[in-house]
């Protein structure tokens, strides 16, 4: 999962670029870049580390251009500590072409053996970006042979891509000379929009805060399957390229990952976080007699709408009994399982005296690998509390994720082949309620009537793209981001809840 942006003007973008990848650092904190045009030549800037921490001064000023685009990165294939994996990818030939992609390509494998084979192309990281980059080089070189570049050959070769990729993309990239063009997968699981500002200029970028929060007025979402193309006038030619496009968009981005000032899809997330904490109070009363418990308490930050929601409709007190520490760095300690919980304590501190001598619910967004959980249940109990209840706005997590969100292997999900006791008795609290993933899908959907469905594969097992077997999954598992011995896992599902 990836924060991805581009723009279109007729002054200087850096500005706008930063400010964008800015609002959008909660999808990514591993590495961040930006590329502008001028003329006909690229000029780029991108490191591992947050965006402010990445540019400079020094940086910006030599990024000069009317035209650009950037990513925040969260590595969920190759290495995650390869400087030459960060984004955007260029490639020279045909006219230039600079990329920036979020998602997941499940066919990466077979497409690099395409790309050497049959293709001619080589690549030169683990990354799957890079692979999408050579595929869309590819298809423009092909289309274009012998005539020059207009829209109509862009649609074109992003109507030959879709025939070859598998799996999750929302990607911005740059033509030199030629302009911008934005794309999405034929089942819109990663989100993308486009908007403009008083002045014209136009941004494309992963969610709608980025917009708003940079001045632009959000005008609607790229659909799925469909390619829009902005040329240097600042023309916007779109087409739909491929055969049979849903809308299916990954439920994740509901649950958790997306800001809740966003709205994905026609559907506000924040309001979509009010209905699940709706649908997981019948769950609750079905467990523990509201009469047993004396406080709802969230676990920061996502979990905040549904449990201010499930607090309401039961009639119980809203409490805040934990701070987050925002300016915690990485441990760099001893790795391993000790590491996860130092940094959970040292993350995320108490206040006791909403704990002591009370029945307390915490409610969270999801609970994945179930370590921090068990922490998290463990401060409660040493600060106090009488019993610790345990809720989760989002079903069991039983399954991997595919499509670009960094969830560990089966065998390392709490969920996986286990029974809610069997899950209760590991993560050490009183009682464990989960929401159902029926009445997930319904509180979500029923925000937006023109979705088709939903990826909630993480959740049920089913997999959209319809490619996805055991042996791609472990293919896929292989690929995950490596990370050195002596370092602490940062990936964000790693401890949930904790994004800068």
């Amino acid at each position: 999962m990836c924060g991805i942006v581009g723009v279109v003007s007729n002054a200087p973008v850096n500005q706008l670029l930063y400010d964008a990848l800015l609002l959008l650092q909660h999808r990514g904190q591993d590495a961040a870049g930006i590329v502008t045009l001028l003329e006909r030549k690229f000029f780029m800037h991108k490191a591992k580390g947050m965006v402010k921490d990445v540019f400079r001064t020094r940086n910006m000023r030599a990024l000069p251009g009317n035209i650009g685009l950037g990513q925040v990165r969260y590595p969920t294939a190759g290495n995650a500590y390869s400087e030459e994996e960060a984004q955007p990818f260029y490639v020279n030939a045909p006219f230039g072409i600079v990329l920036v992609h979020n998602g997941n390509l499940t066919n990466a494998h077979a497409l690099r053996a395409e790309l050497f084979s049959t293709d001619h192309r080589h690549t030169n990281t683990e990354s799957d970006s890079e692979v999408l980059l050579n595929v869309l080089a590819h298809e423009l070189e092909r289309a274009t042979r012998g005539v020059p570049l207009h829209a109509e050959e862009v649609f074109a070769s992003v109507t030959s891509m879709q025939k070859r990729l598998r799996g999750s993309y929302a990607v911005v990239s740059m033509i030199s000379g030629h302009g911008l063009l934005a794309f999405r997968d034929p089942y819109g699981i990663r989100p993308l929009c486009m908007g403009r500002n008083a002045d014209g200029v136009i941004m494309v970028a992963s969610e709608s805060v980025a917009l708003e929060g940079s001045g632009f007025k959000f005008e609607r979402d790229i659909a799925p399957g469909e390619a829009v193309f902005i040329d240097l006038q600042g023309q916007v030619h779109s087409r739909q390229c491929a055969e049979a496009a849903t809308l299916n968009p990954c439920i994740f981005e509901f649950v958790y990952l997306a800001r809740p000032d966003s709205t994905l899809d026609g559907i506000s997330v924040y309001q979509a976080r009010l209905n699940l904490g709706e649908a997981l109070a019948k769950r609750v009363v079905s467990t523990v007699p509201p009469s047993q418990i004396d406080v709802i308490i969230p676990i920061p930050e996502s979990s905040r709408p549904s449990a201010t929601q499930l607090a309401h409709l039961l009639g119980i007190p809203y409490r805040e009994g934990f701070v987050k520490n925002r300016y915690v760095g990485r441990t760099f300690i001893m790795p391993g399982q000790g590491v996860r919980k130092k940094s959970v304590r040292q993350k995320l501190n108490v206040i006791a005296s909403e704990f002591k001598g009370r029945n307390v619910l915490l409610v969270d967004d999801s609970i994945v690998r179930g370590t921090t959980s068990r922490e998290i249940v463990q401060m409660a109990r040493d600060a106090g509390a009488r019993k610790v209840y345990l809720a989760s706005a989002a079903p069991p997590v039983r399954y991997p994720n595919v499509y670009g969100i960094d969830m560990p292997t089966k065998d390392e999900l709490v969920a996986h082949d286990r029974t809610i006791e069997e899950i209760r008795e590991l993560i050490g609290c009183d009682a464990l309620i989960y929401q159902d993933v029926d009445a997930m899908k319904r509180a979500i959907g029923s925000l937006n009537a023109k979705l088709d469905g939903f990826d909630a594969s993480c959740f049920d097992g089913v997999y959209v793209t319809g490619d996805i077997d055991t042996e791609s999954i472990n293919r896929m598992n292989g690929n995950r981001p490596r990370m050195e011995e002596t370092e602490e896992d940062s990936s964000r599902l790693a401890l949930p809840n904790f994004s800068e």
